[in-house]
């Protein structure tokens, strides 16, 4: 710590061709190396695009480039053999202790010369420390809310790694309690009785689909031999988590919310369901969906814009304020609407407004995966199959939580609206 290191071979490999075909590929591809330096990415300073002084942060090092062969038109292959690190540090004057703050690195392609080969103590005659390459300094809707929270208060950051993912598991398993709750005191309002399989179904639909997606595309990794894959063992705790902890969390939460009185109704209802009159075409069921999906989309589109960014073009992403603010937005704005479409429903003499209004602004999640393939085709630049699946399978996953996250808020919103109109009025 706090010492140079100039020059530290790490190894020495002669490839072969397989070897080098395999590298052509993943230069091709883009492949970047990540490392960790006390929980802290490496990141790689470049120019913006735009020609401004300033610059960005990347994750990682490309494995090589492609480039012009000693000043000739001829275009070769370059590894990226010769890494040097930078490290950033805040020293306490009056411990002398040390915290690492910054990990930085210069990727080179440089065609090194021995001037012996000693496994101890090998000797590189192109390189020295005067020579290095240094660079400038630089569950359920509840768990959604509590993360957000705590990464706008600081206690989560990209920096330590998987502590965001890590918090969003945990928070997902012990908010089941919350969701068994909801769930019986909702189902015993609307008369059901099967209780137990409302709770089951509250319990495994949503992480169900969820598992299944992930295991096909963990399994398509496993197929290319990527250091990515997730291990059977953590799929293993994963399963663990939903049927040993979550599940059982549902299910107490259904039983105490199940054995509480049922929501009583504002006003006496007619056990004999009303004839509803036909309907205008701009108040059928597909259309309202497709508007209502409209503005929850457009509250969250810029920053879906950078989140995607954040995930597959290797930028860091740290605005968790703003983040918090365009969640408030979202979640404004998913209320405002269901609850404008929901009176307009009933003044048509609709009543069927539980579903409706669930999938009004959960048809938000449709124009997500819909800017999702834009995306693809304008910013990426994926040509192999798998990879393509990878993108696409996530981006489902994504889009399905989003369907749950807003049309809970919708239904919930639209809920309060309807007791609340019926509750004030007035029968002589």
């Amino acid at each position: 710590m706090r010492e140079d290191q100039p020059c530290k071979v790490v190894c020495r490999k002669k490839l072969d061709a397989e070897s080098a075909k395999n590298f052509k590929e993943k230069i091709d591809d883009e492949y970047r190396v990540n490392r960790i330096l006390d929980n802290l990415p490496v990141a790689v300073l470049r120019q913006r695009r735009d020609g401004s002084q300033s610059t960005t942060c990347e994750h990682g090092c490309q494995v090589g480039f492609k480039g012009n062969y000693a000043g000739t038109k001829e275009e070769k292959y370059f590894i990226n053999n010769h890494l040097s690190f930078r490290v950033m540090f805040h020293r306490d004057a009056e411990t002398d202790a040390t915290r690492i703050v910054g990990f930085e690195v210069t990727p080179k392609s440089i065609n090194h010369e021995y001037k012996e080969w000693d496994e101890k103590n090998p000797q590189i005659a192109t390189c020295n420390k005067d020579t290095k390459y240094l660079t400038q300094a630089s569950t359920i809707f509840s768990m959604t809310l509590v993360t957000m929270i705590f990464a706008l208060l600081g206690f989560l950051s990209p920096s330590n790694r998987g502590g965001l993912m890590t918090a969003m598991v945990l928070l997902w398993v012990f908010m089941g309690i919350f969701a068994g709750y909801s769930s019986g005191r909702l189902y015993k309002m609307f008369k059901g009785t099967e209780w137990k399989r409302n709770t089951l179904e509250t319990a495994i639909m949503f992480p169900s689909i969820l598992f299944v997606v992930f295991f096909v595309l963990n399994g398509l990794i496993w197929g290319e031999q990527s250091s990515g894959a997730v291990p059977f063992g953590t799929m293993l705790a994963l399963v663990f988590l939903c049927f040993g902890i979550s599940v059982p969390l549902v299910f107490v939460g259904s039983y105490f919310g199940f054995k509480r009185p049922a929501i009583e109704d504002p006003v006496k209802t007619n056990k004999i369901p009303k004839v509803i009159p036909d309907q205008p075409w701009y108040m059928k069921s597909i259309f309202s969906m497709l508007i209502g999906g409209i503005l929850p989309f457009g509250a969250v589109f810029i920053e879906l814009f950078f989140i995607l960014t954040s995930i597959w073009l290797n930028q860091f992403y740290y605005i968790f304020g703003f983040l918090f603010t365009v969640f408030i937005i979202l979640i404004i704005t998913c209320a405002e609407i269901t609850i404008v479409l929901c009176y307009f429903q009933l003044c048509s003499e609709d009543y069927r407004w539980w579903w409706r209004s669930y999938l009004t602004v959960g048809s938000s999640a449709l124009y997500l995966f819909l800017y999702s393939i834009f995306y693809f085709f304008t910013k990426l630049e994926i040509t192999k199959l798998v990879s393509g699946i990878l993108y696409f399978g996530y981006m489902v996953i994504i889009s399905y939580a989003f369907f749950v996250l807003t049309g809970t808020v919708g239904f919930y919103a639209c809920f309060w609206f309807v007791r609340k109109i019926y509750s004030s009025v007035k029968i002589d």
